[in-house]
């Protein structure tokens, strides 16, 4: 198949595909492809590479497939039975039939990789607020970095201008509701997802807000007392004065 042919290429080579997926780029000339979902492909695993390059349920495409095709596979609480699903960046991903929980973290070094959590903590995920917007009946709809988006009742109408973007929301899942607030502010704690700085985290000391000639950014303190600036971007408010979720142990 010709790549950038019309419409695409339904497949990925092994050796461009993103260097945080735990694949040997020299087993196979090809490997799954994300499908067009919630997270871009540069930023995503798909179930397939997941339950075989990670979890090592399957040794092959088709036993992938045969496995989310029996429903024992969720995403963010739904059954997902296409093996080229996305999975990115805070999903819970549980496996039904091994009572399995996980959720997809950054970890230091290597990137995005799935992180075993508790049932109970499965139950939730975190969302960064990418914008939100004015509806024509006057309510606000916050949109979500994973593609969600979250329409806030008029009653909560006073508190909408506390709803900034990058601030993070705590919602329960599938149901969306609403569970917490964490604000994009000095004082919150915060992780950073992408960059140099990936998968560290901790107090956020200080925001330096954009100019002409550079993008935002933030310092953070982290455990161990060190502080590290990394772009606004790349960090993710997760708590108050903890993390609201697991994090990989360094």
């Amino acid at each position: 198949m010709k790549v950038g042919g019309k419409g695409g290429s339904r497949h990925l080579k092994r050796l461009p595909s993103p260097a945080f997926w735990p694949i040997q780029v020299k087993q196979s000339k090809w490997v799954t492809k994300p499908k067009a979902g919630p997270h871009a492909v540069k930023i995503a695993i798909p179930l397939s590479v997941i339950l075989r390059e990670i979890l090592e349920y399957a040794k092959t495409r088709r036993e992938t497939k045969l496995i989310v095709s029996k429903g024992v596979v969720k995403v963010d609480g739904k059954v997902r039975k296409d093996h080229k699903y996305p999975i990115g960046l805070m999903d819970v991903l549980e496996i039904t039939d091994t009572k399995s929980t996980f959720r997809m973290v950054p970890f230091k070094s290597r990137g995005l990789s799935l992180l075993k959590i508790t049932k109970d903590e499965g139950k939730f995920k975190l969302c960064r607020i990418d914008n939100k917007v004015l509806l024509n009946d006057g309510r606000i709809q916050l949109n979500f970095n994973d593609g969600r988006n979250v329409v806030l009742s008029k009653d909560s109408a006073l508190s909408v201008d506390s709803y900034n973007t990058r601030d993070s929301i705590k919602i329960e899942i599938p149901s969306q509701k609403i569970l917490g607030h964490f604000k994009f502010i000095e004082g919150k704690y915060g992780l950073a997802v992408a960059g140099r700085n990936i998968g560290r985290h901790g107090k956020i000391m200080g925001i330096e807000s954009a100019s002409a000639s550079k993008r935002a950014t933030v310092s953070i303190q982290d455990q161990k007392g060190q502080t590290f600036r990394t772009v606004a971007d790349y960090v993710f408010a997760i708590g108050d004065d903890e993390p609201e979720i697991k994090l990989p142990e360094d």
